[in-house]
């Protein structure tokens, strides 16, 4: 048998490495970190095992324990003490994110990137201020409404609200910024807002492609940001749609955005991939809380190598084309990466 070539020959020991297509290293994650001003000690997240929400004063040494993986950047997503229906408390200049803001800026040497919307501030759970929408057919003649009108996010006043949350936010400290709510002409906004203050040198990390999921469960639990009623349908994208990414990616493009998100990653690595093969800006990927308690879940059965399947998971959205990833795995497979090597 004249087999000229044998693919097998490169999987072997030693040369296996050599040839590998795909790198992954701990300078190519980001690590959430919950900071909940609700609290004086450190809280498990019983959804996500291995993740806590800490208060304001255990910031730092948080932030500090992801450093010590060789993870260089952390995610703050913020619990505040209070809530109302405008989300207020999320650009106070005492708000819990700006309070650990200013901690970790001149503690720590991370780049901390912010979490920016409004659900975890408001007392409804939606990621912006109400409105009240009356549709075409809900109107009989003479202008009178044949029932009564639904509420709705509006979105004009998200915007507003979104240009003084990143103010907030880089006056604090922030390295950048990641506007997450899906609001028609977000990034827009929030480029001019920061330009405005003198921080044109802050980045925007658009969540340009996030998916009205049901992999955000555990999320949800762990910043308090389940709404109260109804779903985010209305303006997190269908997961049935693929071109519509696309199109909502290139708006936040020509908006100003400098990294792409998209959010969930694996069950969404055909959107990660077209996104990577149409722009050259970096591309992130959010492996959310669903995709992390799931393999949990099953490596508690000892149905899975937790280990090696979040490693597998990792390396699949970076084939794919994120060159950031966005992962409660992210200390873990850090120290597995590293493990080994002089530090």
């Amino acid at each position: 048998m004249d087999l000229t070539h044998r693919p097998r020959r490169l999987r072997r020991d030693r040369v296996r490495g050599l040839v590998s297509e795909t790198s992954l290293e701990p300078a190519d994650l980001i690590a959430p970190v919950f900071v909940d001003a609700t609290t004086d000690e450190r809280r498990p997240i019983e959804s996500m095992p291995g993740h806590e929400r800490v208060p304001v004063g255990e910031a730092v040494a948080r932030v500090e324990e992801v450093l010590e993986t060789g993870v260089e950047a952390v995610m703050l997503f913020g619990i505040p003490e209070s809530k109302d229906s405008e989300g207020s408390r999320a650009w106070a200049d005492d708000g819990v994110i700006q309070a650990a803001l200013r901690r970790i800026s001149d503690e720590t040497d991370a780049y901390v990137i912010t979490d920016v919307c409004l659900c975890e501030y408001t007392d409804h759970g939606h990621c912006g201020p109400l409105e009240e929408e009356l549709r075409a057919d809900d109107v009989v003649e003479g202008g009178e409404p044949a029932c009564e009108p639904t509420l709705t996010v509006d979105n004009d006043a998200t915007l507003e609200a979104l240009e003084k949350i990143v103010a907030s936010h880089a006056r604090a400290g922030a390295d950048m910024v990641a506007p997450s709510g899906m609001m028609d002409g977000m990034v827009g906004a929030i480029r001019d807002a920061l330009d405005r203050e003198g921080f044109e040198h802050v980045p925007i990390m658009s969540y340009a492609a996030k998916y009205e999921s049901a992999f955000y469960g555990p999320f949800r639990d762990a910043a308090d940001g389940a709404p109260s009623f109804g779903n985010r349908r209305h303006y997190q994208m269908d997961p049935a749609n693929a071109r519509e990414a696309l199109r909502e990616v290139r708006l936040d493009a020509e908006q100003g955005a400098d990294v792409l998100m998209v959010k969930p990653a694996l069950p969404y690595l055909d959107i990660v991939s077209s996104v990577r093969r149409e722009f050259d800006h970096p591309v992130a990927a959010y492996n959310v809380s669903g995709e992390y308690a799931m393999l949990h879940a099953a490596a508690e059965k000892g149905w899975l190598d937790l280990e090696d399947v979040a490693l597998e998971s990792l390396l699949s959205i970076k084939r794919a084309g994120a060159d950031l990833i966005l992962t409660y795995f992210a200390e873990a497979v850090a120290e597995r990466l590293t493990a080994g090597r002089p530090r």
